[in-house]
């Protein structure tokens, strides 16, 4: 596959950005775009059916989220790089995309010349990362949340009561408040609620 363009992967639930981002691209000589999904479950399948060779993936997706693509595509397709292309210009999210084995992080206002250029240098083994969301991430320092504190934010968003949350992470309610009181202190807030919601600003969860 070292012949011909570079054969894309565009991924994003919403139509018309798939849309325009495929016309953008396929504008490029050396690259073409083979496959457009609307779900992050629906990735690896159509990278082994059409051969993709980079992936441009979007954060929320219905599914799976585009940060867990990349590390199910790290995993199980180590030669298929791929290039987060988000709206969400979250540190957090840049820190876990990369853990994840993402090759790139980029926002959608990144212009087509870079984009293009971006995913000729994602493909021969580069990374690719905006400016300022890494200097932000370096500034920001690393995720304060372990994996159970995450689990019980998440649970947390929507405002469900102590129990419920219990209920569903399969823990004690005691064990449930002293995670969320250490989440709260990590994010300087007062609430759950809060505390949540600030996790999820910056890109935690």
């Amino acid at each position: 596959m070292g012949d011909g363009p570079i054969r894309l992967l565009l991924a994003d639930d919403q139509a018309l950005v798939r849309g325009a981002l495929a016309a953008l691209l396929n504008l490029e000589k050396d690259l073409q775009v083979v496959a457009e999904v609307g779900r992050g479950d629906e990735v690896l399948d159509a990278v082994r059916r059409h051969r993709a060779q980079v992936c441009l993936l979007d954060i929320e997706m219905p599914g799976m989220d585009g940060i867990a693509v990349a590390g199910q595509l790290h995993q199980q397709t180590p030669g298929v790089r791929s290039l987060i292309v988000t709206t969400f210009d979250r540190p957090g999210y840049l820190r876990r995309a990369m853990d994840n084995g993402a090759s790139g992080f980029v926002v959608k206002d990144t212009p087509a010349t870079e984009l293009a250029e971006a995913v000729r240098r994602v493909h021969a083994g580069l990374r690719v990362v905006d400016p300022t969301l890494a200097a932000e991430s370096l500034s920001g320092g690393p995720n304060p949340l372990t994996d159970r504190e995450k689990d019980v934010l998440r649970e947390a968003l929507e405002g469900a009561p102590i129990a419920t949350i219990a209920a569903h992470v399969h823990l004690s309610t005691g064990t449930v408040r002293n995670y969320l009181s250490s989440a709260i202190g990590k994010t300087g807030t007062t609430t759950r609620v809060e505390a949540a919601r600030t996790a999820q600003r910056r890109g935690w969860l």
